[in-house]
């Protein structure tokens, strides 16, 4: 008899690199399917995965680096959390040969894509959340960040353009901004992502378009920082 899905060697093999067993191997299936292979998908726990690192690099940095201000605290926290971090992790772990894509899209070259191998990193992580709770997911982050260096001079790194605005909002006393997705574009192995950046003080909403959701955030973020410091 074939091994079941949730039991097969690869998945056994990446719970013992993640160093979590899954009481519901189905959430680490789901992490790992790509839109393109299925409905039933991973953004929305990549969606949740996303808020879950945050906090736990955040945290991470405030106990190793507690010395530094707000702003460099963020800048280091963007670098940890940017796609080519995410996407070195991700290939660490070996899910480009674990990823569940469209023919489409594994034609194309999707399992080496730096944007689909961070979000399935993310979504990894928020399976780990919704299977265990917060502390497993922390416990997840900290372990596939022990080999990173973390250091005073990581705020030295050039700042992404969400930081940048939401660096800029802070200083002001102005509240982060908001991003939604307004629309997406073409197949579900090519799509575009449209996505707006709003800054409720302004009533002012500016768009971005871009290959995945954060690629979309980032544009929609430089479109924003045009607007505000154009005041």
């Amino acid at each position: 008899m074939r091994p079941s899905l949730t039991t097969s060697p690869n998945l056994l093999a990446l719970q013992k690199r993640l160093e979590h067993v899954f009481s519901n191997p189905k959430l680490l299936v789901q992490a790992l399917t790509h839109r393109s292979f299925s409905s039933d998908h991973n953004e929305r726990i990549e969606f949740l995965g996303d808020s879950v690192l945050n906090l736990a690099v955040a945290s991470l940095l405030y106990e190793q680096l507690g010395e530094l201000p707000e702003g460099d605290l963020s800048r280091a926290r963007a670098n940890l959390v940017k796609q080519d971090t995410l996407h070195q992790v991700a290939v660490f772990l070996g899910l480009p040969d674990m990823l569940r894509l469209g023919e489409g899209e594994a034609k194309s070259g999707g399992q080496k894509r730096p944007s689909i191998l961070a979000d399935a990193l993310e979504a990894l992580i928020g399976a780990v959340y919704l299977d265990a709770g917060y502390e497993a997911a922390s416990s997840l982050v900290r372990r596939l960040f022990k080999d990173v260096e973390i250091n005073a001079q990581m705020p030295a790194i050039g700042k992404d353009p969400k930081t940048e605005l939401q660096e800029w909002l802070q200083g002001r006393k102005m509240n982060l901004p908001i991003y939604r997705v307004v629309g997406t574009q073409g197949a579900a192995h090519k799509q575009t992502f449209d996505v707006e950046c709003e800054i409720v003080e302004y009533r002012r909403a500016e768009r971005g378009i871009g290959g995945s959701r954060r690629a979309g955030e980032q544009a929609a973020a430089i479109a924003m920082l045009a607007f505000v410091k154009a005041l």
